[in-house]
């Protein structure tokens, strides 16, 4: 009989089930150049993982595995305990890509159903139109649409047969605000229903805010996998914001503990593991005012735990 279990990201697991995603010691080479440079990772049914890291960190090729788009040099992954191409042939996977070919004179509607034509088995075209928000425009051509609504189209198109994985490559690129925040809801009540979405994306503060989880990569291989508040505490010190008309960084000079200094105008950020020190320094030793301590954000620890010195 099959138990439950919780993962390391809080999300509730049949024990006994395959992992939705599970990678090991995978490369993947081009000529000279390692792309994938021995890469772990197992991603559980029903999470939502944020696949996070600058360009050319591996993420793509970890992705085009996956979908079966692409061999390994060596390593295997398995999705829900078969290859990537039978889990794609299965229709358990699906993919909504940052570009991807649309025909311009089709509509929304004729988009849909034909790509519902080539599935065995799929949702109503109606429910999936729902579900990404574009039943309003289901009659405009797709050469008609702004880039957010093709995007969406493109979630509609992948949502057809009901797939166990989602995986999204920049998936809100070219949608304002309300766009996005709806995206969300949608994918956050599918991971409700027990649907796996591995996502990445420059918006870090979409992995903040949505992710159970945050995956970071750098030179091929993850450097840092935990919660959003697990990777934010990985990055140390905290931020001193104030205000100090006409200073320069030579002003500066002295300040106790500084990992980093900007100034933008009249305004001095100090990024510092003892920010009592700085608070002390500034507020007793110089005209600034309107002084703020913060903890630093996904941002510094993407920075950091990804930067060139820390991951070679």
């Amino acid at each position: 009989m099959e138990s439950t279990a919780t993962s390391a990201a809080g999300v509730s697991t049949r024990t006994g089930a395959p992992p939705a995603i599970a990678i090991d010691a995978l490369t993947k080479r081009f000529g000279q150049v390692s792309a994938i440079d021995g890469l772990d990772l197992v991603v559980q049914p029903g999470e939502v993982v944020a696949f996070l890291g600058p360009n050319g960190a591996g993420k793509t090729s970890t992705i085009d595995v996956v979908l079966g788009l692409s061999q390994p040099t060596s390593g295997s992954v398995s999705v829900y305990g078969t290859t990537p191409r039978e889990a794609v042939a299965h229709g358990w996977v699906s993919a909504v890509m940052q570009t991807g070919g649309l025909l311009r004179d089709l509509t929304v509607r004729e988009t849909v159903e034909m790509t519902a034509s080539l599935f065995a088995r799929t949702q109503p075209v109606d429910v999936v139109l729902e579900r990404a928000g574009i039943s309003p425009i289901a009659g405009r051509r797709v050469g008609k649409c702004s880039g957010g609504e093709q995007q969406r189209l493109r979630f509609a198109m992948a949502l057809l047969p009901d797939p166990r994985l989602l995986v999204l490559d920049e998936p809100t690129t070219g949608m304002d605000v309300e766009g996005r925040r709806a995206f969300w809801s949608a994918i956050r009540d599918d991971a409700r229903l027990g649907r796996t979405v591995v996502f990445a994306t420059h918006y870090l503060e979409e992995a903040d805010t949505y992710a159970d989880r945050i995956v970071l990569v750098a030179h091929g291989r993850v450097v840092a996998d935990g919660t959003p508040s697990q990777i934010k505490a990985l990055s140390s010190g905290r931020v001193v914001r104030a205000t100090w008309p006409g200073v320069r960084l030579a002003d500066l000079d002295g300040l106790p503990g500084v990992d980093d200094l900007e100034v933008n105008g009249d305004v001095v950020l100090v990024h510092a593991n003892d920010s009592d020190a700085v608070a002390r320094h500034l507020l007793t030793r110089t005209p600034a005012t309107d002084l703020e301590i913060t903890a630093r954000g996904l941002e510094d620890a993407f920075v950091s735990l990804t930067s060139s010195e820390v991951t070679r």
